[in-house]
C-alpha cells in the first residue's frame, strides 16, 4: 500500500475562555486545526505513510507550523507556499463547530484562493494509494470545488481510493447550493462518512420523521441502514459508508455510537457513554482517521467500526483539534466497553 494523502484547509483554532476571561488573563490557547490535519495526525501517531496538501503563505508562521507536521511524522512536501494569510477560526471553550459560537476568518486564505492548475497532482499523489479530503473544502467557494474536482479526477484515473467526510458547515456555504456540487463530488468517492443529517442536508438523502421521533439506539441504526443504502444505489463507485451518532446528555454528558455497511456486511459499534468530556471538536476527525486506518488495514469490518467509533470517543477527553491517542489505548477502550 502506498502513501495516505490529505488535502484540505489548514486552520488556526483560536478558543476563548467564556465570559471574556480572555481579556482579563491576557491568554488565548491556540490549537493546529483542520479536518484532514487533524486525521493525517492521528494516522502518523498511528504509524501509517502519510501526506498532508495544503496551501500556506510565505512567512515565520508556516515555518513554525511545517515544523510541528515535520515533527509529527507527516510530509509536507505537497504543500504549496502561495497567498497571503493562514485562515483561523474562533470557537469558545466547550462549544461546538455546529452552533453560533464559531466565528471564521478564513476569507482571501492562501487555500480558499485555490484555483484549478495551481497544484501538480502529478507530483502530488506520486506513491499516493488514498486520498481523503472532506465536504468543507467545496464549500468555500466555487473553484475551490473545481480543484476538489481537479484532485477527483486525478486520483480516479491512477486507481486511488478516495474516501470523503460529509462535514457540514452551512456557514460556508452561504448562498450555494450543496446538492449540487455534491453531486459532482461523490461519484468519485469509494468511502463516505458522516450522519443521516449532513446525508440529508448535503446530499438530498430524506430524514424519516417517524424513526428519528422514536429517539432511540434501534431506530437510528436503521435509519443509518436506509441512508445508507440510499448513498450506494445512487452513487455507485460507493463501496462504504460509515454513520456516526453523537447526542448531548445532560450538562457535559454525551452518547456516541456508530453503524457501517462494507463488503456487503452491516457492522454496528458498541455504545459509548460519558457524564463529563473535555472538547467537542475533531471527534469525527478522530473516528474519520480510525475508520480509514481500518479499512487501510484490511481490518474485518466489525474491528474496523469499533476501532473507529472507540478513536472517534477517545477524542471528547482530549483538548485541542486532533487526538494524541495511541494504537494501546484505543485498543484497551474497545475492551473495556465490551
Amino acid at each position: 500500500m502506498g502513501r495516505i494523502l490529505c488535502f484540505g484547509e489548514l486552520l488556526l483554532r483560536f478558543s476563548p475562555a467564556v465570559e471574556g476571561q480572555w481579556l482579563k488573563s491576557h491568554q488565548m490557547p491556540v490549537y493546529l486545526g483542520g479536518a484532514e490535519l487533524n486525521v493525517a495526525t492521528a494516522l502518523a501517531k498511528w504509524k501509517l505513510p502519510v501526506s498532508y496538501c495544503t496551501a500556506l503563505p510565505d512567512n515565520y508562521l508556516s515555518g513554525d507550523i511545517l515544523g510541528v507536521l515535520n515533527e509529527r511524522q507527516i510530509s509536507t512536501d505537497t504543500i504549496l507556499i502561495s497567498g497571503g494569510r493562514i485562515g483561523n477560526y474562533y470557537l469558545a471553550q466547550g462549544t461546538d463547530l455546529k452552533n453560533q459560537a464559531v466565528i471564521y476568518d478564513r476569507d482571501h486564505s492562501s487555500y480558499g484562493e485555490l484555483k484549478p492548475g495551481m497544484l501538480n497532482w502529478e507530483h502530488i499523489l506520486h506513491d499516493v494509494s488514498w486520498f481523503h479530503f472532506s465536504a468543507i473544502s467545496p464549500a468555500l467557494s466555487d473553484s475551490v470545488a473545481e480543484v476538489c474536482l481537479e484532485a477527483l479526477r486525478a486520483a480516479s484515473k491512477r486507481n486511488i481510493t478516495i474516501s470523503i467526510d460529509l462535514n457540514h458547515r452551512p456557514k460556508l456555504w452561504k448562498q450555494r447550493n450543496p446538492h449540487h456540487v455534491m453531486s459532482e463530488i461523490l461519484p468519485y468517492c469509494d468511502v463516505v462518512m458522516g450522519n443521516i443529517w449532513s446525508a440529508h442536508d448535503l446530499l438530498g438523502v430524506p430524514l424519516d420523521p417517524h424513526l428519528i421521533q422514536n429517539k432511540d439506539k434501534t431506530s437510528y441504526l436503521q435509519h443509518a441502514h436506509q441512508s445508507s443504502v440510499k448513498i450506494l444505489k445512487r452513487f455507485a463507485r460507493v463501496k462504504t459508508v460509515a454513520c456516526t451518532f453523537r447526542f448531548e446528555e445532560g450538562a457535559d454528558g454525551i452518547l456516541y455510537f456508530a453503524s457501517l455497511y462494507s463488503a456487503h456486511e452491516w457492522a454496528d459499534s458498541y455504545v459509548y457513554q460519558s457524564e463529563q468530556i473535555l472538547d467537542k471538536v475533531g471527534t469525527g476527525d478522530s473516528f474519520m482517521a480510525g475508520l480509514i486506518y481500518g479499512l487501510y488495514k484490511q481490518l474485518p469490518e466489525m474491528e474496523v467500526i469499533q476501532f473507529a467509533t472507540a478513536a472517534g470517543f477517545g477524542k471528547f477527553f482530549e483538548k485541542g483539534d486532533s487526538t494524541d491517542q495511541d494504537l494501546e489505548t484505543i485498543l484497551s477502550r474497545i475492551k473495556q466497553n465490551a
